[in-house]
């Protein structure tokens, strides 16, 4: 599982084969299965439920095949979804955001209102 922003150029390295991409917009077309969460910038998704499904299923494939999670930035949206992961794989939700911002990037998770969503995700 990695995170990115899609504004910055792919990294180096194998591609993804699923990604899922926490956008306002409909996401560029790649060559790789990819899901489209709408979520604005600073903001939170518009479907939770729809969000959970997604989140779940990149976790699932993550056991077994390269996945993506990106938003513009790879920082608010991007830590926070991967906060969400954190937690639905195990971690305290009351921990996630901790997690990420010492394991991804400090600059993680950017609202009081994306931290506080967080916490509503627990295995």
């Amino acid at each position: 599982m990695r995170g990115r922003g899609l504004a910055l150029p792919l990294p180096a390295g194998p591609r993804p084969e699923f990604a899922v991409y926490l956008l306002d917009h409909e996401p560029p077309s790649v060559p790789w299965m990819a899901r489209w969460v709408h979520w604005e910038d600073f903001g939170l998704p518009a479907d939770d439920t729809d969000t959970l499904e997604r989140l779940r299923e990149a976790l699932e494939l993550s056991r077994e095949q390269r996945v993506e999670l990106a938003c513009l930035g790879g920082r608010g949206r991007t830590g926070t979804a991967l906060a969400c992961l954190t937690a639905l794989d195990g971690v305290p939700a009351k921990d996630a955001v901790g997690y990420v911002r010492e394991h991804y990037s400090t600059f993680a998770v950017e609202t009081t209102e994306q931290e506080e969503y967080v916490r509503c995700f627990e295995a």
